[in-house]
């Protein structure tokens, strides 16, 4: 089956760094994008990074540009969020997301998610 195992959260301090990891499994990683999503406390998940299946392209929020960085080691079935610069603004938990096909429609699955907490 589809699993999504999200690592590398955590507590930082305001203008620091963390990476975040997905090692996906159950579907064959290399032909499919991947997202990273986030959700902060009273508020709707967002779309933060979203990486095509070779990754070839990548789209990000307007509130992470230039700060996080979405990659893929197809080899490793695993997808990345490097996050530079980081703000309070930030603390969520982050999901792993794969919109994957089903025999009639397609699927989101989701990994548990990390937190990542941007505090002094």
């Amino acid at each position: 089956q589809v699993q999504l195992v999200e690592s590398g959260g955590g507590l930082v301090q305001p203008g620091g760094s963390l990476r975040l990891s997905c090692a996906a499994s159950g579907f064959t990683f290399s032909r499919y994008g991947m997202n990273w999503y986030r959700q902060a406390p009273g508020k709707e998940r967002e779309l933060v990074a979203a990486i095509t299946s070779a990754g070839g392209s990548t789209n990000y929020a307007d509130s992470v540009k230039g700060r996080f960085t979405i990659s893929r080691d197809n080899a490793k079935n695993t997808v990345y969020l490097q996050m530079n610069s980081l703000k309070p603004e930030d603390t969520a938990v982050y999901y792993c997301n794969a919109v994957l096909p089903s025999s009639t429609y397609y699927m989101n699955y989701w990994g548990q998610g990390t937190q990542v907490t941007v505090s002094k």
